[in-house]
C-alpha cells in the first residue's frame, strides 16, 4: 500500500517512504514517513533509520511529529516497508505503563504544588520555601515539613507548630523573602 500524500506546498509523502530532512532550526536527520495529515501539514516520521537502536523484540522507534513548514530541504532516499505492518510493529507495553504512571504522578505533584485562592505572593513565598524544605498546600495554608503552618498573610508571626528549630528555619525564610518581594517591589 503506497499512499501518496501532498502537503499545501506540492511535496508529496508516501507512507513509507525514506527522507533526508533539513528543517529551518538547523536540525539533519534521516526517516522514514508513518503518516501525514494535510489539513494540519503535520507528519509522523521514525527515526529509526539513523539510531539503529534495539530493545526487546524489535527496533526501539523514535517516532516524531513534524511541520512539514519547518522542512527546508527534503531528499528521497527510497521506499521502505510500511512501517505500521501489524506483523512488525512491536510496542513494549510495560515501559509504556511505567512512562504514563511515572507522568500521572509527575501530574499529581505539580497540582499539589498548585494553591488555589491565594495570592500570587503567596505563591512565591511558596516556592520560595519549597527551594529547600518538603511543602504542600492546606487549602490557603502552607505547610512545610508536614508539621509547621504558616497562614495569611504569610508574615514570620503567622508560624506555627512544629519544632523551635523547624519554626525558626521557616520564620526566616518567610523574613528573607517578604525582604525581597519589598526590595523588587520599591525597585519598580
Amino acid at each position: 500500500m503506497e499512499a501518496q500524500i501532498q502537503n499545501s506546498s506540492g511535496v508529496e509523502f508516501a507512507v513509507g517512504c525514506i527522507l533526508s530532512i533539513k528543517t529551518t532550526l538547523g536540525e539533519e536527520f534521516q526517516a522514514q514517513v508513518i503518516t501525514f495529515d494535510p489539513s494540519s501539514n503535520f507528519f509522523n516520521c521514525d527515526r529509526k533509520i539513523q539510531e539503529g537502536v534495539k530493545s526487546g523484540s524489535g527496533p526501539k522507534r523514535n517516532i516524531r511529529l513534524l511541520n512539514a513548514n519547518y522542512i527546508k530541504e527534503l531528499t528521497f532516499l527510497g521506499q521502505g516497508e510500511d512501517p505500521l505492518d501489524i506483523n512488525k510493529c512491536f510496542l513494549d507495553l510495560n515501559t509504556l505503563q511505567a512512562r504514563e504512571d511515572s507522568a500521572i504522578r509527575q501530574a499529581e505533584i505539580d497540582a499539589e504544588r498548585i494553591g488555589v485562592g491565594v495570592s500570587a505572593e503567596a505563591r512565591i513565598i511558596f516556592d520560595a520555601l519549597a527551594k529547600t524544605l518538603p511543602v504542600r498546600w492546606d487549602k490557603t495554608n502552607i505547610v512545610v515539613m508536614n508539621e509547621v503552618h504558616v497562614c495569611s498573610p504569610y508574615l514570620p508571626e503567622n508560624v506555627t507548630g512544629g519544632t523551635p528549630a523547624a519554626n525558626e528555619r521557616v520564620r526566616k525564610v518567610l523574613e528573607f523573602e517578604k525582604k525581597r518581594l519589598q526590595a523588587r517591589s520599591a525597585g519598580q
